[in-house]
C-alpha cells in the first residue's frame, strides 16, 4: 500500500505583514508535524503576503530560493515534511512578478515552483501569467499543483493528471460569496479526474474581499476525506485550523479500473479545446 499523509491549513494572512505570516506558518508546521505523522502541508494562496497587495507586490515579491523559502525550509527540514506555500515570486528582472506556489522539500530546499496560469482581472494588473504545468516527482508519487482560479478551468487538472499526477494540491484565496461554486468545483475536479485533491483556502478580510475557507481533502470518487466546516448559524465567520487525511494512492488505480472515466476519453474529438477562441 502506498500511503501519504497530507494536511491543509486554513489561515488568515495579514496583508503586507510578511514576517508575521511566515512566523505563523512556521508555527503551523510545528503544531501539525508534532501532533501526528504528516508528509505534506499545504498553505493558502499568497499566504506570505496577503492577497490584495496591488503595486506593493513589486516590493514583496521574492526570488526562489530566497528569505521566505529559506526560513520555511528550515522548518520543513526540521520535521522532514514537504511544505507548499503561496507567495509572490520574481525573476532576475525585478518587474516580472508571478503568483506562485513553491514546494519546499523535506531537505529544506525548493523542490518545485508553479506559476499561476489563469489570472482574474485584478491579478493581471500585477502578475504575469505562468506558461507551463509541471508535475513534481516525489518519493510518494507525482504531485500536481494549481492555484486559486485555476480550479475553474478543467484543462489544468486534467493536464496534470494525464502527465501522471496522483495528488493535486490547491492553495487558494476563494471568496466567501462563491462558497457553493468552490464546493462544486472541488468535487468535480476530483471525480472527473479520479484523483486526490487537497485544497487550502484562506479566510479573513481585506479591503475588497472576504475569503470563505472550507479547506478540504477529497478522494478520487469525489468523496470528502476531511474538511473544515463553514460556521454554524450565529457564529462569526470561518476559523483558522487544519485538517489531515491519510491517502491510499493505490485507490486511484482501483477507482479508474472501476469507472474507466480516464480510459473512455476520446482526445481526437477534442481539437477545439486548444483553440484560443
Amino acid at each position: 500500500m502506498r500511503e501519504l499523509n497530507i494536511a491543509v491549513v486554513q489561515m488568515a494572512p495579514e496583508l503586507g505583514k510578511m514576517e508575521a505570516n511566515i512566523a505563523r506558518m512556521a508555527d503551523w508546521i510545528r503544531i501539525i508535524a508534532t501532533a501526528q505523522p504528516v508528509d505534506i502541508i499545504v498553505f493558502p494562496e499568497l499566504s506570505v503576503t496577503g492577497y490584495e497587495g496591488g503595486q506593493r507586490f513589486a516590493q514583496m515579491a521574492q526570488r526562489v530560493p530566497g528569505a521566505a523559502s529559506n526560513i520555511l525550509g528550515q522548518h520543513a527540514s526540521e520535521f522532514g515534511v514537504y511544505v507548499l506555500v503561496g507567495m509572490a515570486t520574481k525573476e532576475k528582472v525585478e518587474s516580472v512578478i508571478y503568483n506562485s506556489a513553491v514546494l519546499i522539500g523535506p531537505d529544506g530546499a525548493p523542490a518545485g515552483e508553479y506559476r499561476k496560469l489563469h489570472l482574474p482581472a485584478e491579478e493581471r494588473l500585477v502578475f504575469r501569467p505562468g506558461y507551463r504545468l509541471a508535475p513534481v516527482e516525489t518519493e510518494f508519487g507525482v504531485i500536481g499543483i494549481l492555484l486559486g482560479w485555476d480550479l475553474v478551468f478543467p484543462e489544468v487538472a486534467r493536464n496534470l493528471v494525464l502527465d501522471g499526477a496522483e495528488v493535486l494540491l490547491l492553495p487558494a484565496a476563494w471568496e466567501a460569496r462563491q462558497a457553493a461554486i468552490w464546493r462544486t468545483l472541488l468535487v468535480a475536479r476530483a471525480y472527473e479526474n479520479e484523483v486526490f485533491l487537497a485544497a487550502a483556502n484562506r479566510i479573513g478580510q481585506e479591503p475588497s474581499y472576504t475569503f470563505g475557507g472550507e479547506s478540504a481533502i477529497l478522494g478520487p470518487r469525489g468523496e470528502m476525506l476531511g474538511t473544515i466546516a463553514p460556521p454554524e448559524e450565529g457564529e462569526v465567520g470561518p476559523t483558522e485550523g487544519y485538517v489531515v487525511a491519510r491517502l491510499d494512492l493505490d485507490e486511484i488505480r482501483r477507482r479508474r479500473e472501476e469507472s474507466q472515466i480516464i480510459s473512455a476519453r476520446q482526445p481526437a474529438a477534442y481539437r477545439a479545446i486548444v483553440r484560443k477562441y
